[in-house]
């Protein structure tokens, strides 16, 4: 890891204003107060469709920037919505470009679910398992639930609950003191 621990932040959603950026772009404004750089990547409507003769070099380069940024990162923290009970697409994509490079193996990795109780599992869902695929090192204390609504963000679009901001806090905290096992 870097001095100053790097956590990429990923959401799943193509929306303009939607919650999980909210989430995400919160997580950025309390990341300086523990210790932590963030990086919000927001290129997902730029990458192509998997196709896997595709997945060679030189890489397409929207692709080749999604692998890089991973790269960097010494640490991811998801934000998806659920859509027909599963991934959305366009998020699943992205994951599926990852499963042939190394960049997520070993990473540590967590997600929030900003969706409403009893919303949002099958994503969760969904998200493990994929992850699995990816070798990622899903660190499960720092997953966890954050039903954000409209109404809860202030005139910047950002979360204004000081709670809510605090788990998010702990979240990057948690991701960034983790170390995936030496094997």
């Amino acid at each position: 890891m870097t001095s100053t621990p790097m956590i990429l932040l990923l959401s799943g959603s193509l929306r303009n204003g939607s919650t999980n950026d909210a989430v995400l772009r919160t997580a950025q404004a309390v990341a300086p107060s523990v210790g932590v750089d963030t990086h919000l990547y927001e290129d997902l409507a730029r990458l192509p469709p998997f196709n896997p003769d595709d997945d060679t070099d030189p890489l397409p380069d929207p692709v080749a920037g999604l692998r890089a940024a991973l790269e960097r990162a010494d640490g991811i923290l998801i934000c998806t919505p659920e859509y027909a009970g599963t991934l959305p697409g366009s998020f699943k994509n992205l994951l599926d470009w990852t499963v042939g490079g190394t960049e997520i193996s070993d990473k540590p990795t967590a997600w929030i679910n900003a969706a409403a109780p009893g919303r949002g599992q099958g994503a969760e869902a969904t998200l493990r398992t994929v992850l699995g695929y990816t070798g990622a090192a899903v660190v499960a204390p720092a997953c966890g639930r954050l039903p954000v609504g409209r109404d809860t963000l202030d005139e910047d679009g950002l979360i204004a609950d000081p709670d809510m901001r605090r788990q998010l806090g702990s979240t990057l905290a948690l991701l960034a003191a983790h170390r995936p096992a030496q094997g």
